[in-house]
C-alpha cells in the first residue's frame, strides 16, 4: 500500500524527505490514508473519515504513561504471562510490535524488548515514538537500553535469534459490531491488515524462545494454529495463551 507522507512545515521538509526515502512513502494524496509529519510527531490519518482523529505513538504521556504508573506493575496479566518475578530479568522479542504498547509495558517492568515490525507504516510510527522517548529525561535512559526496533519479517528474525520469551499479538479480524475495538486500532488495522500468516509464527517462535511463547488473543478467538497452550490468563477483553518450554531460572544478568 502506497501511503503518502504530507508535510506542510518547511522547517521539516528535509526530515520528510528522509522519511520518504527510508520507508518508501510517496508525496501524492491517497483516497484512504496518509501520514502527517508534524512538529510534535508523525501521525496517521484515515482520509475518508477524519473524525477518527490522528494515530501516533506516544510513550511519554497520555494513556501509555498512565498505564506505566498505575497499571498494576508485575501483578498485571501480561507480566504474569511473560513470567516476571523478583530476581528475574527477561529478554523478549515482540514479533508483532504494532503500536508498541505491550512492549512498552514490559520494558517499563524491566524486560529488554526487541520490537519486530514488518509494516513500514507501523515501523515508522514506532520509530518516531521511540526517538522522542529516548530524549525524555524521565524515561529516555532506560528506553534506550530496553526498547529496540527491527524493521522486517518476524519469521526471518526469529529464525536467526534466540531469546527468553517471544510475545505475539497478531492482528485478528474483530467482530463487526464490537465496541471494544478502539477507533485508532480500526484505522491502524485498515493500513496494516490482518495477520493472515500468523499461524506460521507459532512454530518459529517456539524454536526461538528458550522458556516460553506468549500469544495475546481476543477472548473469542481460537488458539493460534489450533495449538492448545500450557495455560491461559484471561482478562476482561483478552486472554494470554502461554506455551511453556521450561521454567525461567533466576537471572544471572
Amino acid at each position: 500500500m502506497n501511503i503518502p507522507l504530507v508535510c506542510n512545515d518547511s522547517a521539516l521538509s528535509a526530515t520528510a524527505k528522509k522519511l520518504r526515502e527510508k520507508w518508501g512513502f510517496v508525496r501524492q494524496q491517497s483516497e484512504n490514508f496518509r501520514l502527517h509529519l508534524l512538529p510534535e510527531h508523525l501521525a496517521l490519518e484515515q482520509v475518508d473519515d477524519p473524525k477518527q482523529g490522528l494515530v501516533f505513538v506516544d510513550f511519554v504521556s497520555g494513556a501509555t504513561a498512565h498505564r506505566r504508573k498505575f497499571g498494576g506493575g508485575k501483578g498485571q496479566a501480561i507480566a504474569k504471562a511473560i513470567g516476571l518475578k523478583a530476581g528475574v530479568q527477561i529478554d523478549v522479542i515482540d514479533a508483532t510490535a504494532g503500536l508498541g504498547r505491550d512492549a512498552f509495558v514490559l520494558a517499563s517492568l524491566g524486560c529488554n524488548v526487541t520490537l519486530v515490525e514488518r509494516s513500514p507504516v507501523a515501523a515508522a510510527l514506532l520509530d518516531d515514538g521511540l526517538q522522542r522517548a529516548y530524549l525524555n529525561l524521565e524515561i529516555g535512559e532506560w528506553m534506550q537500553q530496553r526498547m529496540l526496533l527491527h524493521f522486517g519479517s518476524s519469521i526471518e528474525y526469529l529464525k536467526k535469534h534466540q531469546t527468553d520469551v517471544v510475545y505475539l499479538d497478531p492482528m485478528f479480524p474483530h467482530k463487526k459490531k464490537s465496541a471494544l475495538v478502539k477507533k485508532e486500532m480500526r484505522i491502524f488495522q485498515g493500513v496494516v491488515g490482518a495477520d493472515l500468516d500468523a499461524d506460521n509464527l507459532l512454530d518459529v517462535a517456539l524454536q526461538s524462545a528458550r522458556y516460553r511463547v506468549v500469544v495475546k488473543r481476543p477472548d473469542y478467538a481460537p488458539f493460534l494454529d489450533d495449538k492448545k497452550p500450557s495455560m491461559s490468563i484471561k482478562t476482561k477483553k483478552n486472554r494470554f495463551d502461554v506455551y511453556i518450554k521450561q521454567a525461567i531460572p533466576p537471572s544471572e544478568k
